[in-house]
């Protein structure tokens, strides 16, 4: 039996062959983006580029998909890496260990992929992200907003990033675009929540040995990141299907 003949079934020949095809870079593997990268090969995309500059930490545990006891530790685009070859041998993961940001930005080349997927949560690179895939011809570009604080996966939604409303993120994006005059080029659809809910966090104290530390680290639950990563995946699946003409 073949690992995809589910996925003909319902697709179609057609549409899996162009997910096979097609080639997917995300941006952050994380509670978002690591979800994001399994659903995308356990969906028949075979050529997929996954880029984190982290380890795998205690903390990680509770909500991304590489993170376990035994991968603490170890850099998360080699733990994901291995993991997405134990489920497709034959897929061709490309593990980048290092940070997106302005000065790496051309080494990716971005052009050469159909979809990007924008997992990131530093709202500087975020936003530096946006601004570059936006302007190139290709790739089409999905973005995740803020998942953190969040508990309802019911909640979830999909809108065009100028209307999505009462995220953070996306309200510091914006913040961000407009004190530096610098606009995304064109529309890009986002995965984001309209639940309310307060703030669950903690502020920490900076460590020097732990440069990805955050500021201030945030509640975070696995059925929510990962429905987020699902529907990112779905929406590369989505329009693979309509640009084939299947449903």
């Amino acid at each position: 039996m073949s690992f995809f003949e589910r996925l003909d079934l319902l697709l179609g020949t057609s549409a899996a062959s162009a997910l096979a095809d097609a080639r997917v870079a995300v941006f952050g593997v994380g509670g978002v983006g690591g979800w994001c990268a399994e659903s995308l090969v356990r969906s028949g995309v075979r050529r997929i580029a996954i880029v984190d500059s982290d380890v795998v930490r205690p903390s990680n545990v509770n909500r991304q998909v590489m993170a376990t006891a035994h991968t603490v530790g170890q850099a998360k685009v080699h733990a994901m890496r291995d993991r997405l070859l134990s489920i497709n041998p034959n897929a061709e993961i490309s593990a980048f260990e290092r940070v997106y940001d302005g000065e790496s930005s051309d080494s990716f080349e971005l052009g050469g992929y159909d979809y990007v997927i924008d997992a990131i949560d530093s709202v500087r690179d975020k936003a530096h992200l946006i601004n570059h895939v936006t302007r190139l011809d290709r790739p089409v570009l999905f973005s995740s907003m803020g998942a953190a604080c969040k508990t309802d996966p019911f909640r979830i939604r999909k809108s065009e990033f100028w209307k999505v409303c009462g995220d953070g993120l996306a309200r510091a994006l914006r913040m961000r675009f407009r004190k530096s005059g610098e606009f995304p080029a064109k529309k890009f659809t986002c995965v984001w929540s309209d639940e309310v809910v307060p703030n669950k966090g903690r502020a920490v104290e900076p460590d020097e040995e732990n440069p990805f530390r955050k500021v201030r680290v945030n509640g975070t639950v696995a059925h929510v990141t990962a429905a987020f990563g699902f529907a990112l995946a779905g929406l590369v699946v989505n329009d693979v299907c309509a640009s084939r003409g299947n449903p």
